[in-house]
């Protein structure tokens, strides 16, 4: 049972969840392992060299220098009042500092497929490059939504690519949700209008806008989400409710420097994390929780659709840092 289990009070679907985030992180887990392994073998103390491995095996994975430094300085801090006693307690000692990097971390504490009292629909606009996952993303949002009892619609606003439209109407068809779409090179920011008339005729809970995934550092691409925001806000005054930026995890620092650009260039308030079952880099999910003022919301572990889960720091430092042998 690894250290944060006790924490935890799981039913059966938290713990598939659970198995299903394991077994997604186990290529970051296992490369951060063998340096760790490495680095305490025969120690019974923690000396400058156990750090220098443990820093090097933090930067591997992706966690990125100022969390990686910020969680070596706790190390110190820890062994220079507490004697080291083995392995174990290193391990101990691991997961409840960059546990404690997290908690410090801004979070909303999502626990749940629910949208706040009094916002429906809940407008949803999704952003992010191409490539990262955005529209299974979305269509993975859209079935977790359904699993929970909310009415969903879909938006097809990223026009300049006739693929994207095609692929988003397959998860509306697949999750069995309406979709509102037009022709390639349609105005987006008038399907995005359209969906959310779209929406408040149809009573739905939750609407679901895709937007155009272009390189991140082009303004034109900047100034029609900011034109989809405004549209989007001429029926529901407050909408969108949440602006989602989807990132790759397995582009490990790339996806540091993609939130950097677009929470400069537009009001991202959540963020997903993809594609980290692929990867040995999903520590890059710390530096993203620790670096950003912006929830990390969602993360994806797998290809199914129950594979993009609510992210739990506790849970995510317990599957990824917990160094216990399993059979």
């Amino acid at each position: 049972m690894g250290f944060f289990d006790k924490l935890f009070k799981r039913n059966k679907e938290q713990q598939e969840q659970k198995v299903a985030l394991d077994e997604g992180l186990q290529k970051t887990k296992q490369s951060f392992f063998s340096k760790i392994t490495k680095a305490i073998a025969g120690k019974n103390s923690v000396d400058e060299e156990v750090l220098d491995s443990v820093e090097e095996a933090l930067i591997t994975a992706d966690v990125g220098l100022d969390t990686t430094v910020a969680i070596i300085n706790r190390i110190e801090e820890r062994v220079a009042k507490d004697k080291y006693l083995g392995t174990a307690e290193l391990n101990r000692i691991l997961q409840e500092e960059i546990a404690g990097i997290l908690t410090n971390a801004p979070t909303n504490e999502f626990e749940t497929f629910e949208i706040p009292a009094g916002k429906k629909p809940y407008i949803i606009l999704v952003v992010g490059v191409n490539g990262v996952g955005k529209t299974t993303t979305i269509g993975k949002l859209a079935y977790n939504f359904k699993k929970n009892g909310k009415s969903v619609l879909l938006g097809a606003a990223d026009t300049f690519r006739a693929a994207a439209v095609d692929q988003l109407t397959i998860w509306s068809e697949r999750v069995d949700v309406p979709i509102v779409k037009k022709e390639m090179g349609s105005d987006p920011s008038s399907v995005a209008y359209d969906t959310v008339v779209s929406g408040i005729a149809r009573d739905v809970d939750v609407v679901i806008i895709d937007t155009a995934g272009r390189l991140h550092n082009k303004a034109h691409l900047m100034d029609e989400l900011s034109k989809i925001k405004r549209v989007v806000s001429k029926n529901i005054p407050d909408a969108p409710h949440e602006v989602l930026l989807v990132l790759d995890g397995s582009t490990g620092q790339n996806a540091l420097e993609q939130a950097r650009h677009f929470t400069a260039a537009t009001e991202v308030t959540s963020l997903a994390i993809t594609k980290l079952d692929g990867t040995a880099k999903g520590g890059v999910v710390l530096a993203i929780a620790n670096q950003f003022k912006i929830p990390v919301k969602y993360i994806g572990v797998g290809e199914r659709m129950q594979d993009l889960q609510i992210f739990n720091k506790y849970e995510f430092v317990d599957s990824l840092f917990s160094l216990e042998e399993k059979d």
